[in-house]
């Protein structure tokens, strides 16, 4: 399963314990699993759901306590 696959991890991951997510793309979805648990359940995306969230994504925090819309 997915032996052909590049996984690629965060440059902001590079943390003392190296523990981080990793995303592959299969060309058909997007594939997120624990990059110390490579060989566990992983989720999968379509790329319309993870295009979304990349947008979340780079939105900044709201203040805490505020509300989003």
């Amino acid at each position: 399963m997915g032996s052909s696959w590049t996984w690629r991890k965060s440059s902001a991951s590079d943390g003392p314990d190296d523990t981080c997510v990793e995303v592959a793309w299969t060309g058909e979805e997007v594939r997120v699993r624990d990059s110390t648990r490579p060989r566990d359940s992983q989720l999968a995306f379509g790329s319309e759901a993870w295009s979304a969230f990349l947008v979340l994504a780079d939105r900044p925090a709201p203040p805490a306590g505020a509300r989003r819309p």
